[in-house]
């Protein structure tokens, strides 16, 4: 009766809980083929929360979703935020250190790092339900997260987010998810990702998902199709994936039958509208695309299969800007740049025309890497590509175009003699390899520092 009585006063005050929908005992993820509801959730945040120092930022390095879950919300509890790097390679890591004295390591049983000061988390297993401190409850404004950029043009830098900049996106996501999957009243979904926890796609799609509404995440880390095949037979329906282009086009390549899927949703990296049709055809569910960044989270989608225009947000205004476009948002602090060049259509519509700094222009010609991208891998048995700019050896006049293809049984020179009758010549990659796969990260997207360093040691002796 007190703790009612104190979450009671909390709302009154304007704090916000951390679970919603929690009376009902509800469902809130599945980890070793068994539901965890809400209770044995709440009880597993009192016994982490009780493990974390008096004050800091948390580096949350869970391989477990249902870990990194918890911890989220064990150090959102005590007031602190977690701090999600760009990726979880050791130099990563070490930067944000340098960059936040007051952080520390917290991990699961499955985290590489062995940092002797990392925090390990104890078996979550829900006992002592009674102890738990019941439902934590949030000032809106307090600061949860801190993303980095992927650094896939530039360096990583700092993104923060309070809880309500959290919940109001979500909101957004939920209604559209809720639409695609057709889910009733009261229903919950299942959600398996294919992402890291730790990507802000991952954060969204998965982590904060079963916070904000009806569903329930698997805690299981996938990635090959089998495993995929397999955690999705470990959840009920109705099933949302989570996923990514790189991801989506190895299920399909595979041949594994999957159990069955309600929706599919994708990011981290544009969605060929040919990829989306050949996956609602297999799967016989909708693909929805989102859009967002690390510094806006999600502020549109599409169903790529049938639509070329972004759906907008409410609540959502795009400004374009000579170099990029502006963003303002009900759950954004304050106006964000993107290197977006948009286009503004009626009907609360955008058209994306690609990256500012995607875009090439050379002896008055233009063009973009996205397109340039899109014809090399269009060529017959190219598996994979990427066309990249790399800076300007001494004296030249523009940086160097640069391409890596995953072809085999391709030649470079036959790529490149396709290539001279699909592009300008000013615009052909020089140089072009062939490589055995790209550098991709865990979201599949491709730091433009190990695309330089691919190129690099292919062209070695």
């Amino acid at each position: 009766m007190t703790a009612l009585v104190n979450a009671e006063l909390e709302a009154a005050a304007g704090k916000q809980p951390l679970l919603a929908n929690a009376a009902d005992n509800r469902i809130v993820a599945w980890r070793d083929r068994r539901a965890v509801r809400a209770t044995e959730f709440l009880a597993d945040i009192s016994k982490v929360a009780a493990l974390l120092p008096d004050s800091g930022c948390a580096i949350n390095l869970c391989e477990n979703r249902y870990a990194f879950l918890v911890s989220f919300c064990a150090a959102a509890s005590r007031g602190q935020a977690t701090l999600l790097p760009a990726s979880r390679a050791p130099q990563a890591i070490a930067d944000v250190r340098s960059s936040r004295l007051d952080s520390y390591l917290l991990g699961d049983a499955m985290s590489c790092l062995q940092d002797i000061d990392m925090i390990r988390l104890p078996e979550l297993d829900g006992t002592n339900i009674e102890s738990a401190a019941g439902i934590p409850m949030l000032d809106p404004r307090q600061v949860v997260a801190i993303g980095f950029t992927s650094g896939s043009t530039s360096q990583p830098k700092p993104n923060t987010k309070t809880w309500d900049n959290f919940r109001i996106g979500s909101a957004q996501n939920i209604g559209v998810l809720e639409s695609a999957i057709g889910l009733a009243v009261g229903q919950t979904a299942h959600v398996l990702a294919t992402v890291p926890a730790q990507h802000m796609y991952g954060m969204e799609l998965s982590v904060l998902l079963p916070l904000f509404g009806r569903f329930a995440v698997h805690s299981g880390k996938t990635f090959f199709p089998a495993d995929v095949a397999r955690s999705l037979g470990q959840i009920p329906e109705p099933r949302l994936l989570v996923t990514t282009p790189v991801h989506l086009r190895a299920l399909l390549r595979a041949d594994i039958e999957l159990p069955t899927i309600a929706a599919l949703v994708s990011a981290t990296a544009p969605l060929p509208a040919e990829l989306a049709r050949e996956a609602e055809q297999r799967f016989s569910a909708p693909v929805v695309e989102m859009f967002g960044s690390t510094e806006t989270c999600v502020i549109a989608h599409r169903r790529t299969a049938i639509q070329s225009d972004w759906n907008l947000y409410d609540d959502v205004d795009l400004k374009p800007q000579p170099d990029g476009t502006l963003v303002e948002a009900r759950h954004l602090s304050q106006p964000t740049n993107l290197q977006d060049i948009v286009e503004v259509l009626p009907g609360r519509k955008f058209r994306l025309h690609g990256r500012n700094a995607d875009m090439l222009e050379i002896a008055g010609k233009r063009a973009s890497l996205a397109d340039l991208t899109r014809r090399l891998h269009a060529l017959e048995g190219v598996l994979d590509a990427v066309v990249f700019q790399v800076e300007a050896g001494a004296g030249a006049p523009v940086r160097r175009i640069a391409a890596l293809a995953v072809a085999p049984g391709r030649s470079e020179k036959e790529l490149l003699a396709e290539l001279r009758t699909q592009m300008d010549p000013v615009f052909l990659p020089r140089p072009l390899r062939v490589v055995k796969a790209l550098p991709r990260n865990e979201t599949g997207k491709l730091p433009l520092q190990a695309l330089v360093l691919a190129l690099a040691e292919q062209a070695a002796p």
